[in-house]
């Protein structure tokens, strides 16, 4: 396993070195940047809600987005929906080879199928040469929820080992027929065999990863799992692109995952917010405060540290550090600029004025 080695801030980080697979305009693998993608929940076919839900998705900073291909109908929304969106288009396949086909016809930029579920051979091969011909790429997705029934047999349960002979042969089809350009996933709702699988995974194939943990539940519930699995991965190298799954509205997502990027030092332009727990000597509403900037600073793409205090004991020299900063009174607050004590605002005008302060920076 060769990795490859890049700079952030004072920080040298590693990253696996993969096979390069073209994505409409980028590039996954061979680089050291993690794309950030997310799932409509949506049905495809709703052209007009898709384009609205994907373009606020890019708006907080989704890459690349994957959307569900129940039926021809979804297929056909797809030549509509990739003219009016800006990222590429991931189209989730199972079964139907002819479903693959007419996504490829109508734009999609990638697809997510297993070879080994889409019927005979020649369905196979008939996927595979539009999808050199169209130079789109194909996702097998191991999910170990759903292995083959031998290989469950097999072991008696979900395990890494399983998963990696699933994903064996899958593989071996498409490089039967000469097709390389693979992306991987191994998915579980088990962070810690997600974390056994991906690195099994890394030492066997050179194809790039998408990292995830599938059925992960609720926001508070996949952040911990994901934070779990998907942090000991990136730490290690390994991952190229990265879903991290919440049920519900798929805007829940992008925040997860860029606060875990940033985290691990692989994002740049991401905010980062500072707020303290609160305790007795907090003497002002600062939580309403505190969710409507975290809120604003989804849209915002830059470099910038934004702390909000609880009291003024401790708020003014823990938010020194801070680029910008409220440390909380009475009702009111100090506004603080690079640990310099700027002016009082009262409460009512704290969010306005954090906002302009933020949108000067």
């Amino acid at each position: 396993m060769k990795l490859i080695y890049f700079q952030v801030g004072v920080i040298k980080m590693k990253r696996n070195q993969t096979r390069s697979v073209q994505v409409k305009d980028l590039v996954l693998g061979g680089n050291d940047h993690v794309y950030i993608q997310s799932m409509c929940n949506i049905k495809t076919s709703h052209v007009k809600e898709v384009i609205e839900q994907i373009l606020e998705l890019e708006a907080m900073g989704c890459e690349i987005i994957r959307v569900s291909c129940m039926d021809l109908n979804d297929a056909k929304a797809i030549e509509e929906i990739v003219s009016n969106i800006h990222i590429p288009l991931v189209a989730d396949i199972h079964f139907d080879y002819r479903l693959a086909l007419a996504c490829i016809d109508a734009g999609a930029n990638k697809i997510r199928l297993n070879p080994g579920n889409i019927g005979a051979r020649e369905n196979v091969e008939t996927v595979v040469k539009k999808c050199k011909e169209k130079h789109i790429p194909i996702r097998i997705g191991i999910n170990s929820g759903s292995l083959e029934k031998e290989i469950h047999q097999k072991y008696g349960k979900p395990t890494a080992q399983g998963m990696m002979e699933s994903a064996q042969r899958h593989v071996q089809i498409l490089e039967d027929l000469h097709f390389y350009d693979t992306v991987l996933s191994f998915k579980s709702s088990d962070p810690l065999l997600c974390i056994e699988a991906y690195k099994k995974a890394s030492e066997m194939f050179d194809y790039p990863l998408h990292l995830g943990v599938t059925e992960a539940g609720t926001m508070m519930t996949s952040a911990i799992k994901s934070t779990l699995a998907l942090g000991n991965l990136l730490l290690d190298g390994i991952g190229n692109t990265i879903r991290i799954s919440v049920n519900g509205a798929p805007q829940k997502e992008i925040p997860i995952v860029k606060e875990l990027l940033k985290s691990c030092n692989l994002i740049q332009n991401v905010p980062n917010l500072i707020a303290c727990p609160t305790c007795g000597r907090t003497q002002w509403d600062m939580e309403p405060v505190v969710n409507e900037i975290e809120q604003y600073l989804q849209t915002v793409h830059k470099n910038i540290t934004v702390a909000i205090m609880g009291c003024a004991v401790n708020g003014p020299g823990e938010a020194k550090h801070a680029d910008i900063a409220i440390a909380g009174g009475k009702n009111e607050g100090l506004l603080i600029k690079k640990g310099e004590i700027i002016e009082k605002i009262p409460q009512q005008k704290m969010v306005q004025r954090l906002k302009q302060e933020i949108e000067a920076f």
